[in-house]
């Protein structure tokens, strides 16, 4: 016969499972999703990226740059980084292809 706690638990939603951390790469790379320009600056990302990424943007970029999602563009100053986003056909994108 089941102790009372045990009946008090039957009734219980089952408990929630944590979602996994999405990486600042990866909300960057979603984000990028929606850029309506084909290029896209350092200062753009600071701006107008999401709140994730503000502060490391280069490290993510870097990232991104190395699976293929960002190349980089031609510069006009030495200290300005800007990239062209790589758009693929690809329903839900993943940093990691």
């Amino acid at each position: 016969m089941p102790n009372l706690f045990e009946r008090l638990d039957r009734g219980r939603p089952a408990p929630i499972e944590k979602t996994q951390e999405v990486s600042p790469a990866q909300k960057l790379l979603d984000w990028l999703q929606s850029w309506n320009k084909n290029t896209i600056s350092m200062r753009e990302i600071h701006i107008y990226g999401p709140n994730a990424v503000r502060g490391r943007e280069r490290d993510w970029a870097e990232t991104l740059m190395k699976y293929g999602w960002l190349v980089p563009a031609k510069k006009h100053r030495r200290d300005m980084h800007k990239w062209h986003v790589v758009r693929k056909n690809i329903v839900a994108p993943k940093v990691a292809t």
